[in-house]
């Protein structure tokens, strides 16, 4: 009796299945191309190269004023917890304020599982400019509040309900700007393309600190508790009027566009990612779990070297180190622009040797470095406190330049901004916006100056287990999408490529 082909008997008797093909040598030849069509010319995006740096210049831009709203906060903390709480120890005052920056990251996966999934079923930009309105209006408002004294609790009561606002927005902002770079940028520059949004992330940071730098030298302390402190809140409404009207001149991208048409045929495991209904938040939690806690893990790494770094450093220079604010400001600004000068060539070398090299080159950096770092730091001197910042930036930025080509690929182009936007989130809110408080309480529970160090060391370990299990996905289509390259040479040498050779 004759098997039926479409049953594959490949996978149920090898002997047998042989002497199958053997015998009908067409009939599965068809059987193959049925289940792996090859690669079509009308499968392949070309890329613009104008619409590519038009899309990176909007989402970097966007991030950057994103992040400069929040870094303020982190930059004014010591003078938020003076002016926004009740007067009592220092210690408490700082905790209160780190506490209330911490609160942002609590509604954080709330903002996710909202512009996620949204981002997936509505596109991209809309998204994105309408997380850029939400934190203008949180940031500005901010500036507007009346102080502790002059109304009592309805000032922090005001202020946490703000930062609920600006934390919310955030919710979608990385995901999604992440993903629309990724989805716009060629397969073999991903990494290059997608440093820039965290170049975006350098620069929001230092202009934050290098504004609060300049009015706190410029005003003095008592100037700034009194009023000088509103500025860089309000300068934060015009800011955002020019993000969102970066956002909104974008078109989607083209991976987006594709899944929305539904006319990618790569493969019919490709087309069945494709053509599926989109997903919501049930079927990213079903279907994705094991992805999600992989990202979790990843991202909470990162997460907790970055914020120690960029946003706790200098209130330990001050409190710990007795550094006036101005002073440890400084500094941190000088080690941000070295590392805005190199991220884009991290880029480019994680496009050549692969998202993992780097990510595990920077946590191993943390776990290695993060104790000589904070001894150096210690010394005191200005030499030795930039060269220990330098060394936790150096290894930062070997994540900083890799994280956003390596985390959109974990996920398909049907649930990519709702899964990326839920797992980065969930992370930042259990572990990067704790960071300063968690430091903060330990310090002062343990008394030891090094326990920044020690936070690092564990979170660069957990990164190290989390980088190894992770795929390799430098210079490959992201998953549920087809292949992406620069010019129609390559398409066709692609598809070559591809095309089986025909047999005689």
């Amino acid at each position: 009796m004759e098997r039926n082909p479409a049953t594959s008997p490949t996978d149920s008797d090898p002997t047998s299945s042989s002497a199958a093909v053997r015998r009908h040598p067409a009939l599965f030849r068809a059987v193959r191309r049925r289940r792996n069509p090859p690669l079509r010319r009308t499968d392949i995006t070309v890329t613009d190269e104008r619409a590519v740096k038009r899309a990176v210049k909007a989402a970097s831009l966007g991030n950057a004023m994103e992040w400069f709203d929040f870094g303020i906060y982190a930059y004014l903390a010591g003078t938020i917890g003076r002016v926004f709480f009740p007067s009592g120890s220092d210690t408490a005052q700082l905790l209160s304020s780190f506490a209330t920056f911490a609160v942002a990251f609590l509604v954080r996966p709330l903002g996710g599982m909202v512009f996620g999934p949204m981002g997936d079923k509505v596109g991209r930009k809309k998204v994105l400019a309408l997380t850029m309105i939400l934190m203008a209006i949180g940031t500005a408002a901010i500036g507007m509040l009346p102080t502790y004294a002059a109304v009592g609790f309805w000032s922090p009561l005001l202020l946490i309900l703000f930062r609920l606002l600006q934390g919310f927005s955030t919710g979608g902002e990385y995901g999604g700007a992440s993903t629309f770079i990724a989805e716009y940028a060629p397969d073999k520059r991903r990494g290059y393309f997608g440093s820039f949004l965290e170049l975006g992330t350098l620069a929001g940071y230092t202009g934050a600190a290098g504004l609060v730098t300049a009015l706190t030298a410029w005003l003095g302390s008592d100037a700034m508790d009194a009023w000088g402190w509103r500025i860089p809140f309000l300068v934060a409404g015009p800011l955002g009027v020019v993000g969102i009207y970066l956002r909104l001149k974008l078109d989607d991208t083209p991976a987006y566009l594709k899944l929305e048409e539904g006319n990618v045929h790569v493969t019919e495991a490709a087309n069945s990612v494709e053509t599926a209904a989109r997903g919501g938040l049930a079927k990213i939690f079903r279907q994705h779990w094991r992805t999600l806690l992989l990202c979790v893990a990843l991202v909470g790494a990162y997460n907790v070297t970055d914020y120690m770094l960029l946003s706790y450093m200098p209130t330990y220079l001050s409190d710990e180190l007795h550094y006036s604010e101005s002073h440890g400001l400084l500094i941190l600004v000088a080690t941000m622009v070295v590392l805005m000068l190199i991220i884009n060539q991290v880029g480019r070398l994680n496009d050549r040797f692969g998202r993992k090299p780097l990510l595990m080159t920077g946590m191993l950096g943390f776990f290695v470095l993060s104790a000589p770092a904070f001894l150096l730091v210690q010394q005191g001197s200005p030499l030795a406190v930039s060269a220990g910042m330098l060394m936790l930036g150096l290894s930062l930025v070997c994540l900083l330049g890799t994280m956003s080509a390596a985390l959109p690929a974990m996920f398909p182009t049907s649930v990519r901004y709702g899964s990326l936007s839920v797992g980065y989130n969930l992370s930042a809110s259990l572990f990067g916006g704790t960071t300063p408080l968690v430091i903060t309480a330990l310090i002062g529970a343990t008394g030891s100056d090094m326990m920044p160090a020690y936070y690092s060391m564990a979170a660069a370990l957990i990164g190290v287990v989390a980088v190894a299990c992770m795929k390799e996905t430098a210079q490959q289509p992201l998953e549920g999408s087809p292949p992406s390259v620069q010019t129609e040479r390559e398409a066709a040498e692609l598809v070559q490529a591809r095309t089986p050779t025909p047999k005689f």
